[in-house]
């Protein structure tokens, strides 16, 4: 089997890598072998499942901890290639990332990957309740526009009282730049068959802050998951964690998901400031009309990004959060 190649009754499996000897197979030391996706983690075991469709638990190879990799050493998303060695699997080898959501560590000081290998992030918040940030929003798309997956906004709870409002407000903004938005009701079921259009094609992340129904809709989807709901803490308004930890979950129809506890406080990591602006397309497709080269789009003369801002070409709230990014990626490197 060449590494790449379709899991049984799975419909993806990312592209490229390298190649390892047949799956249940056996290797040339003549250890029983098999390859899959880490499809969760926790306390130094990994939960991988395998191509023939079959889930086990491995440990990682103790050489393995000793390879510099971004954040983690492996991942949920990661393609990994097992052995088994006295009676249990063993990670062997980790193939190399297409693409990743890497998010700040603690601090700052460190990155920290969340997933790999994913084709698209699902961008989930709600309409109401918590009521919707249009700066998290633009900093979760920037996170995936970096990512190197396709970005897909959904906006969930539209059937709460003024939801739809705001959809069509953000369907308008976010629709304008190129985004596909998706209204949603886990409720009501409004908008579920489009989404499951999407999730059920390839590999896709959920990310979004607490309490916006992300594991409301994939019950939705697929029932059978019997996802845990958190009921939003009035108390401080916000969402409470109801997804444990990053987790693979197969849905039924064939797509694979991603379901990321919520989480709010992202921003870029190692995008040097002149580069921040391919995270906007929005404002990139501006910037070759700038009188300077190296314009920053902050204070310059014939910056063509502002002058669209000024004429509403480019939404004033996309500027400010551009702004918002570049500034922190600045003082990160200072």
């Amino acid at each position: 089997m060449e590494w790449g190649e379709p899991l049984a009754g799975i419909s993806w499996i990312p592209a490229g890598g390298f190649a390892l000897g047949e799956a249940g197979g056996v290797t040339d030391a003549g250890l029983p072998s098999a390859e899959g996706i880490v499809c969760c983690l926790g306390g130094g075991v990994y939960e991988v499942l395998l191509d023939d469709g079959n889930v086990v638990e491995a440990a990682l190879r103790g050489r393995l901890k000793l390879e510099v990799r971004t954040g983690d050493k492996v991942v949920v998303g990661d393609r990994v290639g097992l052995e088994r060695v006295g009676g249990a699997w063993v990670v062997e080898r980790v193939g190399p990332r297409r693409t990743a959501i890497v998010r700040r560590g603690l601090r700052g000081r460190h990155p920290k990957v969340v997933a790999a290998n994913l084709d698209r992030a699902m961008v989930v918040v709600a309409a109401r309740e918590p009521d919707l940030s249009h700066g998290l929003v633009d900093r979760l798309l920037a996170v995936a526009e970096d990512s190197g997956m396709h970005p897909v906004l959904v906006v969930n709870k539209v059937d709460l009282d003024g939801g739809r409002e705001v959809a069509r407000e953000v369907s308008a903004l976010y629709g304008g730049v190129g985004y596909q938005v998706l209204p949603t009701s886990a409720l009501t079921g409004e908008g579920v068959a489009r989404l499951t259009g999407v999730l059920c094609q390839g590999a896709t992340a959920l990310v979004g802050p607490s309490g916006v129904g992300k594991s409301s809709l994939l019950n939705a989807i697929d029932p059978g998951l019997e996802l845990r709901i958190g009921d939003l803490s009035r108390g401080i308004r916000r969402g409470r964690h109801t997804t444990v930890g990053v987790r693979l979950v197969p849905l039924a129809c064939g797509g694979l998901v991603v379901d990321t506890p919520g989480f709010g406080d992202v921003g870029l990591w190692e995008v040097a400031p002149e580069d921040v602006e391919h995270c906007f397309p929005d404002l990139a497709a501006h910037r070759g009309g700038c009188r300077h080269r190296r314009c920053a789009h902050l204070k310059e003369e014939g910056c063509a990004v502002r002058a669209a801002v000024e004429r509403g070409d480019v939404a004033e709230s996309r500027y400010r959060s551009y702004v918002a990014l570049r500034g922190e990626v600045e003082r990160s490197m200072s």
